[in-house]
């Protein structure tokens, strides 16, 4: 290609962003709503930068793969081009700072790209000194009412958001099995657990109840544990949007309707800091941006 080729066409960080949050969401009508925008300036972004590229980026094929070889390709340097931006656009507008933070995560979001976020943190701001714990949203909310963590991400109900608290993004909590577990309309039914400081377990078993009667077959502290458990058709969970998987059957009968999730930065009750508010303020930025975290892997 030649250079004055090269030289006319641009790639343009909105339509990388729109294409990797088409990826991220699975669709052009949930990537619109990630970012904000109507699914038409969506799918307009997207064909801008396909007559600009002069290539399909998006299957449109029924049943066929959601990118071609050249969308997929472009996915590839796109994760790398947004990154370096977003980091360009921090470091540009930094101010020094320095200090130790104490955060908390749940594993649902320590098993995220929140990594590359703190990891950015690291090296922009030096000074800074982050030591992360990884717990359950129950014990990190105690963790923070004792003073021990400065703030944590933790995963709650939507009715259960404070409003200091600072809402990440927002997700669906369902009941799920696999399609070959038969679940008989007398006896109980077979229950795949979180452990005991999980609110999901809690909220099953002393409200979801009704008229279903559990019994607990399978407990586990890991989602990975439990999305495993319903592959294997032993029982049905409670997973949230970003762990079911294609051959999940989500039960919409016979069991009460689960509550909505929020995920939310919060604060312990006196954690005031410059950092500590860099941090969230990067955090927050970019989860906007991307409409949620990737699960890692």
């Amino acid at each position: 290609m030649a250079m004055n080729d090269l030289n006319s066409r641009r790639l343009e960080i909105d339509a990388l962003k729109a294409l990797s949050a088409i990826r991220q969401h699975g669709g052009i009508t949930r990537a619109a709503g990630a970012l904000g925008l109507s699914q038409s300036a969506v799918s307009h972004k997207i064909k801008r930068l396909e007559v600009g590229l002069d290539c399909e980026l998006l299957g449109r094929k029924s049943g066929g793969p959601m990118f071609t070889a050249a969308g997929e390709d472009l996915l590839h340097y796109a994760g790398r081009i947004l990154a370096l931006h977003d980091e360009a656009l921090l470091s540009l507008s930094k101010s020094p700072l320095s200090g130790r933070l104490a955060l908390g995560l749940t594993e649902d979001t320590a098993c995220t790209d929140l990594a590359r976020i703190l990891g950015r943190f690291r090296r922009l701001h030096p000074n800074v000194t982050v030591r992360t714990k990884v717990r359950m949203s129950l014990v990190l909310r105690a963790m923070l009412e004792r003073g021990e963590l400065d703030a944590a991400i933790v995963q709650l109900f939507s009715h259960d958001v404070r409003s200091n608290d600072v809402v990440l993004y927002r997700e669906n909590l369902h009941w799920v099995k696999h399609p070959e577990l038969m679940i008989r309309q007398e006896g109980p039914v077979p229950f795949l657990s979180f452990d005991d400081e999980c609110f999901y377990r809690q909220w099953a078993l002393d409200i979801g109840q009704d008229d279903a009667v559990f019994e607990t077959v399978f407990e586990c502290s890991s989602a990975a544990g439990i999305v495993s458990a319903v592959n294997a058709a032993m029982g049905v969970a409670l997973l949230s949007d970003r762990h079911i998987r294609g051959d999940m059957h989500i039960i919409t009968d016979r069991l009460p309707r689960p509550p909505s999730l929020a995920y939310v930065v919060r604060r312990a009750r006196k954690s005031r800091n410059t950092a500590l508010d860099s941090l969230v303020r990067e955090i927050e930025r970019d989860i906007g941006r991307h409409g949620g975290l990737v699960l890692a892997g």
